[in-house]
């Protein structure tokens, strides 16, 4: 039921934590993995590792994304390319900062489904797509006005395409993780002020991992999720049942 073999899956965002350990999963699980970020450096090391095809460009550039999707055959999608942004309330938020956010989060979301579904309609085989979202989208957080409001738009644009794309066999869903420790996020995150009083809200009571997330992802994709449309899927240990 997760065998992806012979299925081509294209992952934005390979060169980061979560969509590098995507990449891994998939491959273990048979697919036939195109790895993309926004350079080829990003992914040079992962494509050495693994062996998978890559095909860098810029979420940002609707002509990147176009000129690079254009006659690929795709069965499936995870869009895992994304910015973090700032920690700013409503108040002194940097708008510059939140227009790049949604252009990279919630744009770029939309140009890889638009040009990506094209390719999938064309083969007629069906397919997948699995949006990287955050439980920032579910539930307010301090601080992330704008990170927030991005993934919130990336579920709308899940739910508005698992409803358009269902009827060429094209399911559409998305993950919700929690927290993600790494040396990137701890400098917020592992904050004592922040750290202790998140956790004890979140009944798992630990951060996740970068295969917490993948394992999901790689559910999504298979067939073993075949009845699975317009789902975010929150992976937070708990914390949005609160």
């Amino acid at each position: 039921m997760f065998d992806l073999n012979g299925r081509t899956i294209l992952v934005t965002g390979a060169g980061g934590g979560i969509g590098g350990t995507t990449v891994r999963h998939l491959v273990r699980a048979g697919a036939d993995v195109i790895a993309s970020g926004r350079t080829q450096d990003s992914v040079d090391a992962l494509a050495a590792e693994t062996g998978v095809r890559t095909l860098p460009f810029d979420l940002t550039s609707e002509d990147s994304v176009r000129d690079a999707l254009d006659g690929a055959d795709l069965w499936g999608v995870v869009n895992c390319g994304g910015f973090g942004g700032e920690i700013a309330t409503p108040m002194d938020t940097d708008i510059a900062v939140f227009d790049k956010v949604m252009a990279v989060n919630a744009r770029g979301t939309l140009l890889v489904t638009k040009y990506a579904s094209r390719s999938m309609i064309r083969l007629g085989q069906g397919g997948a797509i699995v949006n990287v979202s955050s439980q920032a989208s579910l539930v307010a957080l301090t601080g992330h006005i704008s990170y927030g409001s991005s993934k919130a738009a990336v579920d709308n644009i899940t739910r508005v395409s698992a409803l358009e794309l269902g009827r060429y066999n094209i399911r559409v869903n998305s993950v919700n993780p929690t927290v993600v420790m790494t040396p990137m996020s701890a400098w917020y995150w592992g904050r004592e002020d922040i750290e202790g009083p998140f956790l004890e809200a979140m009944p798992l009571g630990r951060w996740a991992t970068e295969d917490d997330i993948a394992g999901p992802i790689t559910f999504l994709l298979s067939d073993a999720a075949s009845m699975i449309s317009g789902v975010s899927l929150a992976i937070d240990g708990g914390y949005t049942a609160r």
